[in-house]
């Protein structure tokens, strides 16, 4: 401590020496007024000095007596005389003494009273402060890591004072040796032309040989600039090993490749893109590859045209802002619907579950579901554990039919009727966080899973089909498409086909958004069914009290760069009434996206919605939600409405800033 202050002292000295010859500099070239006023000073930070050095000792002498008086002198003579850096903090972090080795690592700059934050920065003092942990590697401190170790010790009987020690261990050499063999780590890349087939057919004969020939040169200079190992092994289909070091390099340029693939032009009509999964982190190349074939499948899942990073525990996400590129072929719904005829007929039971908050897109396909499912005269049951406004009407209208009786279960009732052979089919949600009830989707070892939403990271597993395409309007668009191939001649009634048009009606927005050909295709279809379409819009008809509720969330809306944001009133909130109010903010001019909070007990709700050229499904997706390029939604817990604000602005600013980048 004593060498501490000398330096201090002596450095000061230096300083004091210096000015001292300048004073004497300026009085003898004739500067008399200028080297008195200097002189006069030079006296007052002389006498400041002088005082500020006596507290500092003064300070570090109370301490160190006090010290003293609560440690042993062996103990006292092991910190002085301690090798390498050690730093004496309070539980707060606030610094109460350190050694010469740690002013060394400093360069001699005083930090007493200072927070260690301030100083190592990734050194988290509240997992210290309660135990959780004692070891902490790599903490980065100036130009060196260390690995830093914790010891609380109480100074006095009661065990209420407390303070901690540091000690800190200089593995920079290590660090950089692990560094190193990290980065040459290989990593598995898996890249797909997603829409490779429908970019074919858009162009003449001549050209085709033209654009596959661009495709792979594209790929093959990507590889080249990676100094990959390169492989295609189908058509569209290639395979990378890569370091590391330069997977992370394209995380931070956001995977061009992706955009360099899209600018291809030898007069396709439609772009090219690409669907890349990267598996790395894995104990074997194997590990990787499996990782990598997940996150590709997850790509695809979410409609292409992106890269998805897989770890161990992680997911990462790049790209997929463009809109997806509705598929004209039928094939895959019939071999779809005929694989999930062939499985309803080998179950004992049918059980039909759809989201949390059930819209009439989830009630319209369940009610589509359980027309056929009963027609291959099997017991089908749809589990619904609460209603709300959106269906209320269509539900009423559902359950006096005959057949619906008992079909409308709640799912604490379904456990007795589950065996071995129940089939479970999911519908309009993929997400396990959002489905109505996870721990009865686990009690089934049979399930199937029909959604038009994009793959989330915590997708539901295991299930014997999937049916997952996010170029479709809704779900109950691809029931409707399924249905002439479940049965030959499907006996839908009438209510149960305005259900299903009314489902496609909610999720397009009246066939403003996400709808296709196949789209006004099935609306043709339940037409033909007996649709009327004055009773679907009876549906989704409000009465005075909500349109003015609905108005004075529209009220509230501000404008931050061309995204309207309005929070409504919690005492008269509800996830419909944002998601109308979302939907009519849209209707301003120059407004491309909105977004409207609302709080319902202990969760912030927020739904999002946009003209197209805002994907607002990878906003909400950064705060835990998902959905749509156009529609999405996502549910914040332990925040206030101000925090999850800021959360969301903080949000679209990174988007836009990637945007313009």
């Amino acid at each position: 401590m004593d060498n501490k202050y000398n330096y201090f002292i002596n450095s000061n000295k230096v300083y004091m020496i210096i000015i001292a010859v300048l004073i004497l500099m300026l009085i003898l070239y004739g500067h008399i007024n200028i080297g008195i006023t200097a002189t006069f000073l030079y006296v007052f930070l002389i006498i400041y000095n002088i005082k500020n050095t006596r507290s500092r000792k003064n300070r570090w002498k109370e301490f160190i007596e006090d010290f003293s008086s609560k440690l042993d002198v062996a103990t006292r003579s092991t910190l002085v005389k301690l090798p390498f850096p050690l730093v004496i903090i309070k539980m707060t972090g606030d610094v109460l003494w350190y050694n010469q080795n740690f002013s060394l690592i400093l360069k001699g700059k005083d930090i007493l009273g200072q927070n260690i934050k301030n100083i190592a920065g990734d050194f988290n003092i509240k997992q210290a402060a309660n135990g959780r942990e004692n070891i902490f590697r790599y903490i980065k401190i100036e130009d060196k890591h260390y690995d830093i170790y914790a010891n609380i010790v109480e100074t006095s009987e009661d065990s209420k004072d407390k303070i901690m020690i540091l000690y800190f261990y200089d593995v920079t050499n290590s660090y950089n040796i692990m560094s190193s063999i990290d980065a040459n780590k290989n990593t598995i890349m898996l890249i797909e032309v997603d829409n490779f087939d429908d970019v074919i057919k858009t162009m003449e004969e001549d050209d085709k040989p033209l654009i596959i020939a661009e495709i792979e040169r594209t790929i093959n200079i990507y590889a080249q600039s990676l100094n990959s190992m390169v492989r295609k092994y189908e058509s569209n289909k290639y395979v990378f090993c890569v370091q590391n070091k330069y997977i992370e390099q394209e995380m931070e340029k956001k995977f061009e490749i992706l955009d360099a693939v899209r600018e291809i032009n030898m007069g396709n009509k439609l772009s090219v893109t690409l669907s890349i999964g990267v598996g790395r982190g894995g104990e074997s190349p194997q590990e990787n590859e499996k990782y990598a074939v997940s996150a590709k499948e997850l790509a695809l899942g979410r409609g292409g045209d992106q890269a998805v990073v897989k770890t161990q525990d992680k997911l990462l996400f790049y790209g997929g802002r463009t809109k997806e590129v509705e598929k004209r072929t039928k094939v895959k719904a019939r071999v779809i619907a005929q694989a999930l005829v062939d499985i309803i007929r080998d179950s004992s039971n049918v059980f039909i579950m759809g989201h949390i908050n059930p819209d009439i897109d989830c009630l319209g396909s369940s009610a589509g579901l359980h027309s056929v499912i009963t027609q291959l005269n099997k017991k089908c049951f749809i589990i619904l554990d609460n209603s709300n406004e959106s269906i209320k009407l269509i539900l009423n209208k559902i359950k006096e039919e005959e057949e619906y009786g008992n079909a409308f279960v709640h799912s604490r009732d379904c456990e007795d009727n589950v065996n071995e052979n129940s089939l479970l089919i999911i519908v309009d949600v993929y997400s396990k966080g959002y489905v109505q009830n996870m721990d009865l989707v686990k009690k089934f070892n049979r399930m199937a899973i029909i959604d038009h939403h994009r793959k989330p990271p915590d997708f539901i597993e295991n299930s014997l089909l999937n049916y997952i395409e996010p170029y479709a309007s809704s779900t109950s668009e691809l029931i409707t498409e399924m249905l002439p191939y479940m049965v030959e001649k499907p006996k839908v009634k009438t209510i149960e086909a305005e259900a299903l048009l009314a489902g496609i009606c909610v999720d397009t927005k009246n066939f403003y958004f996400k709808t296709g050909v196949r789209t006004f295709e099935a609306a043709s279809f339940l037409r033909r069914l007996g649709a009327d379409t004055i009773n679907v819009k009876k549906f989704f008809s409000d009465d005075l009290d909500t349109y003015l509720k609905r108005a004075e969330i529209i009220k509230s809306a501000k404008i931050y760069n061309n995204i309207a944001i309005a929070i409504c009133p919690e005492e008269i909130g509800t996830i419909l009434l944002i998601a109308q109010a979302a939907d009519e903010l849209l209707n301003i001019t120059g407004i491309q996206a909105s977004f409207v909070f609302v709080k319902i007990k202990d969760e912030i709700f927020i739904s999002g919605r946009s003209l197209g050229d805002i994907n607002v499904q990878i906003i909400l997706e950064a705060l835990g939600g998902g959905g749509h390029m156009t529609m999405a939604g996502a549910k914040l817990e332990a925040v206030t409405i101000d925090e999850a604000l800021e959360k969301l602005k903080t949000v679209i600013k990174k988007y836009v800033e990637e945007d313009e980048n």
